[in-house]
């Protein structure tokens, strides 16, 4: 069963994750999403829209897959969990996060990989736990993180594992613009219709340039900072703690 949904609004591919109550992330889904960006851009799409189901964007990565799966799984997830990140950052157009609940951890990510973030006004959090739950990020997310809130808030967002409402996370900037619900992902729609109109070969430029050091980073540094992080994730301890986590939260 896919995870991922495309629909068309004009010259904007909507990617709509279907995947489960919480979109959660497994390397299936990962997977699916690189396809489903691909298959956007070979279709001549000019812009993306990314959207979650009911009250959820994405929760995140699924730990109960890291958990039941182990170190085996953790080094066949991490790769594919990084390389989904990276296809939305890459996307040479235009792409906008529709917000329409939460968007934890990993699918926080994912919203911060987008160029704009539309976020809706009456439900959902956003925010990184990562290190609550015991688990250190792969450079990917750190540096998708960095281009989106700059180094100095880095720290902050990632060290302290808080998430914000809506008006919290417009205020520091972690999101663009708050709307009613009803409307978040037409207005996401609209944006990213918008940003398409603009000479394609101009946007791609200017997005790279603007993305170009953490590319560059990410090159240089992600074959040895995967392994580090694999091993991390793969550790008995590692396991330990997102055990007890998943009981602590997930198993109630």
């Amino acid at each position: 069963m896919s995870a991922i949904r495309i629909d068309k609004a004009g010259e904007v591919a909507i990617l709509r994750m279907t995947h489960g109550r919480a979109n959660a992330l497994d390397t299936g889904m990962c997977r699916e999403l690189v396809e489903r960006v691909d298959e956007a851009g070979f279709a001549g799409q000019r812009a993306l829209v990314l959207t979650g189901q009911g009250g959820v964007f994405s929760a995140g990565v699924d730990l109960l897959r890291v958990r039941e799966g182990g170190p085996a799984y953790v080094r066949e997830f991490l790769p594919a969990l990084s390389d989904a990140f990276l296809a939305l950052f890459g996307f040479p157009g235009p792409v906008v996060a529709a917000v329409n609940g939460h968007a934890i951890a990993g699918g926080g990510v994912l919203a911060a990989a987008c160029d704009r973030r539309i976020m809706n006004a009456a439900h959902g959090r956003i925010g990184w736990p990562e290190l609550t739950v015991g688990v250190p990020f792969p450079l990917v997310a750190m540096e998708i993180l960095r281009c989106a809130y700059g180094t100095n808030r880095l720290a902050e967002l990632t060290e302290l594992g808080q998430s914000y409402l809506g008006g919290e996370a417009l205020t520091l900037g972690l999101v663009d613009e708050l709307v009613a619900p009803e409307v978040v992902e037409s207005r996401a729609v609209e944006i990213a219709a918008g940003l398409a109109a603009v000479p394609a070969k101009a946007y791609a430029h200017t997005k790279a340039q603007i993305h170009r050091p953490h590319d560059e980073r990410i090159g240089e540094q992600r074959t040895a900072d995967d392994a580090v992080v694999e091993e991390l994730w793969a550790a008995p301890e590692t396991l330990a703690a997102i055990d007890a986590y998943v009981r602590r939260t997930l198993d109630r």
